[in-house]
């Protein structure tokens, strides 16, 4: 059966898409059945991966808002085991389009229940907004794994993010849990980082992921040619840390 993790944190640029395209691509490359969901307005996981979704009347907000069946909206990818469903500029005004709608906070899980066991691994990239869209991400999912800057204010936002968890699983998804919390944009030459790590590590010991994402020119070079950053440059530090993030990610759902 399919299982489903939502890539969320209400902060911005702290690696969130860079994160769901690139461990969805790593997944792939792992031979895994992935299909990423952009559920961004920004649509960077779309851009991300050469998809302009603006482009057709083919994305998720067909999907959310006109019930267009999935199979109408998910596109392949330059890797054969990742398929897409991209967002577009339309998905920006979902939020006013949903308040009105029955059910608003599980029209994804409502889609997303149409692929029964096609894919391995669901990953949702949440927009950078505690919204309606990060709500039925949070009803559609299993688990969540949390992206966390190394720096202090990242710190500061977790709390106010994992109450947001506790209140959904509380009163709307029971089986909602946290996956992992990712550490980004580490530089080891900076005390601050290591502070950062052992912090997270003395409050979330279970939950935070050894592979720590380090800073790399190469991860933020790779979405301007619509690639993953295993596709342009899988030699850089930023790959081969996606890469043993997959490979994380898998030991532990073997242990489970």
């Amino acid at each position: 059966m399919s299982e489903t993790i939502a890539i969320v944190n209400q902060k911005g640029g702290v690696g969130k898409t860079t994160t769901a395209i690139n461990l969805s691509s790593a997944l792939a490359a792992s031979e895994r059945k992935v299909l990423l969901v952009d559920l961004d307005p920004q649509a960077n996981a779309s851009s991300g991966l050469g998809v302009n979704g603006s482009a057709s009347n083919a994305n998720i907000y067909q999907v959310l808002i006109k019930n267009l069946g999935l199979d109408s909206a998910i596109q392949d990818t330059a890797l054969p085991a990742l398929k897409l469903l991209p967002s577009g500029e339309e998905l920006a005004g979902a939020e006013i389009e949903l308040v009105n709608i029955p059910n608003r906070e599980f029209r994804l899980k409502t889609a997303l229940g149409q692929l029964k066991d096609r894919f391995d691994y669901i990953i949702i990239d949440c927009p950078p907004s505690l919204s309606l869209l990060t709500v039925n991400a949070l009803c559609a999912c299993s688990s969540v794994i949390v992206p966390l800057q190394c720096e202090y204010y990242s710190l500061e936002g977790l709390g106010r993010l994992l109450q947001t968890i506790k209140l959904v699983k509380e009163r709307l998804n029971p089986a909602l849990r946290i996956e992992g919390i990712l550490l980004t944009m580490f530089d080891r030459r900076n005390n601050l980082s290591w502070q950062v790590v052992e912090e997270v590590k003395k409050h979330f010991p279970e939950q935070i992921y050894r592979t720590l994402i380090p800073r790399n020119v190469r991860l933020g070079e790779a979405p301007s040619f619509g690639k993953p950053v295993i596709l342009y440059d899988i030699n850089s530090p930023g790959a081969q840390s996606y890469l043993e993030l997959a490979r994380e990610f898998l030991a532990r759902k073997e242990k489970k």
